[in-house]
């Protein structure tokens, strides 16, 4: 997918660039799978802001994407490739034969007309989900399941793809996009194939008026804040103060470690993501 520049006419469209939308096939969504979605600007429901920098933004429909691909034997046809504007990746709508339609993510390489199909029954093809005790080890899929029933969780975004390392009893050795090795149960499903879209990460955002029509608030150093506001606020000039970097809440936000060591499924975990760590 090419990624489309401006020639300079302002000094942001000197370094903005956004898609080209060659690979969108169809502009509107299937409005049977589509609902309302409402802002929160970060409140909850009392009011009071859990996430900071959320507000404004353009008004969206939300998509009903099927992560659970629970339609085992059922053929399949792509009808169109579309945008969606809550997530990196595109969707594509899925025709089965018996007539119902759903969305899921787009796997790359997966054009209209193609036929995808999901179960024990399907063949190892790009598109296709199964779950991970089918499917060949060094296999590169992505929307995987952590619970068997649940749905996908895993390498969704736009790009993202996992490796299917190996299989030992009741669970698979999955490779994640961060270099992370974990297990996951082997009866949980799994696409094949590398999510579309794979640009996303290079496109330049370019100025703050286009971060405000994705819904997404200005940020403000906190040494550029009153005392009362944050604990590295303040003082005369621009001095540091020697603090150590902290959050609003007086949390240190760096080299302090917050996760518990106490997590029910860290034991799942084989070989941590920084700096290939083994646990």
């Amino acid at each position: 997918m090419p990624i489309k520049s401006f020639r300079p006419y302002t000094p942001s469209r000197r370094t903005i660039t956004v898609s080209d939308y060659s690979d969108i096939t169809k502009t509107t969504p299937e409005k049977s799978l589509t609902k309302g979605l409402r802002k929160t600007g970060g409140r909850n429901n009392t009011g009071m802001i859990m996430v900071r920098h959320i507000g404004g933004g353009h008004r969206r429909a939300y998509r009903q994407i099927d992560f659970k691909r629970e339609k085992y034997g059922i053929p399949a046809k792509v009808v169109s490739i579309e945008y969606d504007p809550n997530r990196s990746a595109r969707i594509c709508l899925l025709n089965y034969a018996d007539g119902e339609k759903r969305y899921i993510l787009h796997p790359l390489g997966v054009k209209v007309g193609d036929v995808l199909m999901s179960g024990p029954a399907a063949d190892i093809k790009v598109g296709n989900c199964l779950a991970l005790k089918n499917i060949p080890e060094g296999t590169f899929i992505h929307a995987i399941e952590l619970k068997v029933g649940k749905g996908a969780q895993l390498a969704r975004s736009a790009g993202s793809q996992a490796q299917l390392m190996a299989k030992e009893a009741d669970y698979a050795h999955i490779k994640m996009p961060s270099g992370e090795i974990r297990l996951v149960p082997s009866a949980c499903c799994a696409t094949i194939g590398q999510v579309g879209n794979i640009d996303h990460g290079n496109i330049v955002i370019g100025n703050a008026g286009r971060n405000r029509h994705r819904g997404e608030r200005p940020t403000v150093r906190g040494s550029a804040m009153n005392a009362v506001d944050h604990p590295m606020g303040g003082g005369r000039g621009h001095g540091k103060g020697g603090n150590i970097p902290r959050s609003p809440w007086n949390q240190q936000t760096r080299g302090l470690k917050t996760r518990s060591t106490k997590k029910a499924f860290g034991w799942m975990i084989i070989s941590d993501r920084r700096k290939n760590k083994v646990k």
